[in-house]
Parts: C-alpha cells; sequence; structure tokens
C-alpha cells in the first residue's frame, strides 16, 4: 500500500514512534511517505520504500504566528494526489488530524477519497487538546477521521471522558524494535567509560518538561546515591533542564550528575543503565520506559496513566504514586544493592518488552489499512 505518515519531526514520542512505524512498514514493502516540516529525527533513509516530502511556511508579516495547519493540508493534498497514496496516517491531533480532514475535503473536489487514520499519543488530548480554545476543533477532527487509535487503554479512557467522540477507538500500544539492542549490549557497552565498578547508573530521558517531574528524579537519585555509590545519566533538553542542574548543585551531587543532552544513540546509553527513573505526572504510554526494559534496565516509575500498562509493579520494576520520592528511592535502592536480584530485574524487563515488539504491534495497523482500503473498493 501506499501510506502517508504526519508527525512532528522531534524527539518526543508520538514523532519517534511514527518514524520507527514508517520505516518498519516500508521494510515490509510498503511505499510510505513522511510529511512534515523537518525530516524526522529517527528516519533512516537505507530503506528502500521512504520519502520525505517537507512543508514549507512562507513567512508573511501580516501574521504573528504563521497557519502551519493550511500549508500542510495542502502539502497532503499535493502528495496524495501526485503519488496516488491510499491512507493518510497522522500522529497527534494538533494540528494534524484537522489538517488532514481539509485535505480529505479537498481531495473529494477531485473525485480522490483518501482514508484518514489518527493516533492520538497523550498530550494532544490530556493537555492542549482539552483546552477549550481548541477542544470543539479537536472532537470535531476526531470523530471525521475514518479510524481512530490510542497507545494505551488508560489515554483512551481519557479521550471518551474528555470529548464527545462517536467513533470506535482501538488501542495499539506503542512498540520497539529488539534488534537495535542486543548486539550494543554485548559488544559496545563500555561502562568503565561513564562510571566505576562498584557504581551503579540510574538513567532519566526525557524533554524536561514539568510533567516530567524531572526534580523528583533528583530527589530520588540524592537518597539512592547515599546508600548506593552511583551515576545519574539525565539524557534530552526542555524548560526544566536548568532547575536540575541547580538542584544537583544544591543537594552537592552534581559532579556525580552527568548531563549528555539530546541524542539519537539512545540504545548505546542504556546499555550503560542499571536503573531507569521515570516519575512523570502522566504517561500516555511511557516509551523511553519500554525502551529502557528492551535494553534490560527495570524501571521506577510513577502509577499514572498508561505507566502501569508498560511497567509491571514487582515484577520489571516497581509503581509509585505521583511525588512519592521516598518510596521510589526505597524500591531504586531494593533493586539496586543485590547482584542477583538486579539481574532478575533486569531480564524481567527484558522479557516484558518482547510483547511490544514491532513484530507483535504493526500487524494491527496494517489491519487498519487494510480494512479501510476494502470500505473504499466497495
Amino acid at each position: 500500500m501506499k501510506i502517508g505518515i504526519v508527525c512532528y519531526p522531534t524527539f518526543g514520542g508520538s514523532g519517534v514512534v511514527a518514524t520507527e512505524l514508517g520505516m518498519a512498514l516500508a521494510h515490509k514493502n510498503h511505499e510510505v511517505h513522511f510529511i512534515t516540516y523537518n525530516q524526522p529525527v529517527r528516519l533512516d533513509f537505507i530503506s528502500s520504500g521512504l520519502h520525505f516530502h517537507q512543508v514549507q511556511i512562507k513567512e508573511y508579516p501580516l501574521f504573528e504566528y504563521q497557519p502551519y495547519e493550511l500549508a500542510l493540508s495542502a502539502k497532503m493534498v499535493e502528495v496524495v494526489s501526485k503519488f496516488k497514496l491510499d491512507i493518510l496516517h497522522v500522529h497527534y491531533a494538533i494540528p494534524h488530524a484537522y489538517a488532514a480532514f481539509m485535505a480529505k475535503q479537498m481531495l473529494k473536489e477531485q473525485g480522490i477519497d483518501i482514508k484518514v487514520v489518527t493516533t492520538l499519543h497523550g498530550t494532544d488530548i490530556t493537555l492542549v487538546g482539552s483546552h477549550p480554545s481548541y477542544k470543539k476543533s479537536v472532537e470535531f477532527s476526531i470523530n471525521s477521521s475514518d479510524a481512530v487509535t490510542t497507545v494505551s487503554n488508560s489515554l483512551k479512557d481519557q479521550t471518551l471522558e474528555l470529548f464527545d467522540i462517536k467513533k470506535e477507538i482501538q488501542v495499539i500500544y506503542n512498540f520497539i524494535e529488539l534488534e537495535k539492542y542486543p548486539d550494543i549490549l554485548h559488544e559496545e557497552c563500555q561502562r568503565i567509560s561513564i562510571a566505576a565498578e562498584n557504581e551503579r547508573i540510574l538513567t532519566h530521558i526525557s524533554n524536561f518538561r514539568p510533567v516530567k517531574r524531572t526534580s523528583d528524579v533528583i530527589e530520588i537519585f540524592y537518597r539512592v546515591q547515599k546508600k548506593i555509590p552511583s551515576k545519574l545519566l539525565l539524557v534530552g533538553d526542555g524548560p526544566d533542564l536548568h532547575a536540575a542542574r541547580l538542584k544537583a548543585k544544591e543537594l552537592g551531587i552534581y559532579e556525580n550528575v552527568l548531563f549528555l543532552g539530546n541524542s539519537v544513540e539512545l540504545e548505546k546509553i542504556l546499555c550503560y543503565t542499571d536503573l531507569f527513573l521515570l516519575p512523570s505526572e502522566t504517561e500516555s504510554f511511557g516509551l523511553a520506559a519500554l525502551e529502557a526494559m528492551a535494553a534490560k534496565s527495570p524501571v521506577i516509575s510513577s502509577n499514572s496513566g498508561g505507566l502501569p500498562e508498560v511497567n509491571v509493579n514487582g515484577y520489571t520494576g516497581f509503581l509509585s504514586d505521583v511525588g512519592d520520592v521516598e518510596d521510589m528511592a526505597k524500591n531504586a535502592v531494593y533493586i539496586l544493592e543485590d547482584s542477583e536480584r538486579l539481574k532478575l530485574f533486569k531480564t524481567n524487563a527484558w522479557e516484558h518488552s518482547r510483547k511490544f515488539s514491532i513484530e507483535e504491534i504493526l500487524p494491527f495497523y496494517e489491519k487498519i489499512y487494510a480494512d479501510l482500503d476494502a470500505l473504499r473498493d466497495k
């Protein structure tokens, strides 16, 4: 099939999932066209069947904010018409689902019936989409899609609670490409470059927004390192990164915290990791936790949103109430203080991550595409 994928080309979870999905589809001989304003950060053009179409916005002094959704919908129409796409799969409701609806209407004027799949990822629903300025438009866009998916049962429930949704919503979990991890784990992981032999390594990866509660990450590590020699790796960038630096200095642990910035080599970073920290206010799914588990890292997380659907309490790690840094630190020490126990949690995390492999998840998307394509033929 010929599939257009619309996403944000950034380090965020929705962009990563959309990019990995597109590459996996191309690997299965589908023709995939990415439509966005920059090349997605994880897009690998080594695979055949992948195409990128840049949405360009002309600066015009009348507009304080350039109307991206207009340029995006026009680009969708252009790509669908020129390459005869079968499906438009848009990730993140704002503004992609709304732009897809406009494109669908314009294409009808050309006699083209493009099918639109909308995947909801989290903050497009829970934070941005539910704002009064956007709520009705988001609700309309979702209901106007031909198929709608969410990445967890928790997000599906929130969507139905916040909006008047008439469409059936199918839950399709985020996924991991397990093949990326084994070689790195066994061949390239040089822990000694990060920490001493007697030290444990804890890691946090995020966009450092308030919802990630990165101050809690620092607090948890502060308590852990008092009992167990350890280092903390912070990966990513965002508005709360500076506050995290200040907090580490205030607690006197700055020399044990490594700030690594954004990276496209997360697998290599995760191979160093003994324990992954994700104390978020909420997570629609928790892709970072799943990536850590695939690299044999147990997870200490909050019990919010979709995290309990990923992190199994007492098996792949532990869940605690949001903000309970004392309990999170206690659970972290419990895992880290005994090498055999740590080894068991690492094995459990990796085994559980296999349930979210791309091979397990991809057929669900392919079935949605095929079902919609069959409706067109009737």
